[in-house]
């Protein structure tokens, strides 16, 4: 899976993942198109998933 396949509008996935890990701030959940790497980078450092699982958990949202 090389892009993440969002369900529904990113502000309400970037608020449960706020819910999720607590850690995790608006700006490390800037997403614009074509950044997804980025994306997961970001959040890869803050909450200590592979982008693999951070796919599979943002799928699921």
């Amino acid at each position: 899976m090389n892009s993440l396949k969002l369900k529904g509008n990113w502000n309400e996935v970037a608020g449960k993942l706020k819910q999720q890990y607590a850690n995790l701030t608006d700006d490390d959940l800037l997403f614009k198109e074509g950044k997804e790497e980025e994306l997961l980078g970001r959040l890869q450092a803050k909450v200590g998933k592979t982008k693999e699982q951070l796919r599979k958990i943002i799928s699921k949202i």
